[in-house]
């Protein structure tokens, strides 16, 4: 009897240690340096976010936070990236909405799932933007001349079966005309696209207003209009799309920071909370405005049912307009 007491003893002892050693290791992370993957290009709106979130976090965690872009495979190869690192917090990444389109399309058969959701962050409307010398007064100018010489029109904003792709497609498709009538030029992103667009590969982007910023203020471009309930606070006088064709069609994108699934529970809390006090603060909400770039935030569940919602929703969206596979 009293060896067993002795034993039980023994082992409470051990649990209680190693739930000690548990929570030791949770309170010292991060120990060393954090690696932020980004999917997608330098110079584009996810690397802009993605950054101001890695400097804040230098700042909070008192660790490095490198960002490394890791493009290819219309996203699938960064996306890939953070799934498949260790579940241990040290390789975190900004995954964007094309995760929950990319199997829709037949590209990967990652989706949502494959992740420890830690916050949402930002989310942009699709813009149309021009070059400035374009012939198109507005929005209407454009549209007739895509129906009146299908075929001739080409675009870009992203992959194929990116979330740019698709506002244009869901666009066309509003609009009663063929997605098959402006083809698509697919990028590594935003950035690639409006210099393809400043250099006459292109007559038209499609990509969120912040995104274009940089050539609009040049002078090199013009936005047309905005795919969203209300004109862009960055430029205001860019109509709805509803206004300028009378189509209801909107969409955006969104950007938020996960880690690769079984990311253990204190450490997503701790990530959580980080990402949280970042938001809120008024060096990121600054940036972001400056920037033009909208912002909203969810938790790790709120992340995880958004994602959930616009997986579904994104699959409908692309049967309906034979880009699913």
């Amino acid at each position: 009897m009293m060896i067993r007491r002795n034993l039980m003893k023994s082992l409470a002892t051990a649990v209680a240690a190693l739930s000690l050693c548990g929570a030791a290791v949770a309170q010292s992370f991060p120990s060393r340096p954090i690696t932020m993957i980004v999917p997608w290009g330098a110079g584009g709106g996810t690397d802009a976010t993605a950054r101001i979130v890695a400097a804040l976090m230098e700042k909070e965690m008192g660790q490095p936070v490198n960002v490394v872009n890791r493009t290819g495979g219309n996203g699938v190869v960064g996306h890939s990236a953070i799934a498949t690192a260790p579940a241990d917090g040290y390789t975190i990444g900004m995954i964007t909405v094309e995760i929950s389109m990319m199997h829709w399309a037949g590209l990967t058969q990652l989706s949502p799932a494959d992740y420890t959701p830690i916050s949402l962050m930002n989310i942009d409307p699709a813009g149309v933007t021009v070059r400035a010398d374009a012939p198109y007064k507005n929005l209407g100018d454009l549209v007739t001349a895509i129906k009146a010489n299908p075929g001739k029109f080409k675009a870009s904003g992203t992959g194929q079966g990116g979330i740019w792709h698709l506002a244009l497609a869901g666009m066309l498709n509003d609009l009663k005309i063929p997605v098959t009538a402006v083809p698509w030029v697919p990028s590594n992103g935003a950035a690639p696209a409006m210099n393809d667009l400043a250099a006459g590969g292109i007559e038209f982007v499609t990509c969120s207003l912040p995104e274009a910023r940089a050539l609009i203020d040049a002078g090199k471009a013009r936005p047309l209009a905005v795919m969203a309930n209300q004109p862009s606070a960055l430029f205001p006088a860019a109509p709805t799309l509803k206004s300028a064709t009378g189509s209801n069609w909107s969409i955006g994108a969104w950007r938020g920071i996960a880690a690769p699934k079984g990311l253990p529970a204190d450490v997503q809390a701790k990530l959580g909370a980080v990402m949280k006090k970042i938001f809120d603060g008024q060096e990121f909400q600054g940036f972001m405005q400056q920037r033009g770039f909208g912002t909203i935030y969810a938790d790790s569940k709120g992340f995880e049912q958004f994602m959930a919602k616009g997986d579904a929703d994104m699959g409908v969206v692309m049967k309906s307009l034979g880009l699913a596979k």
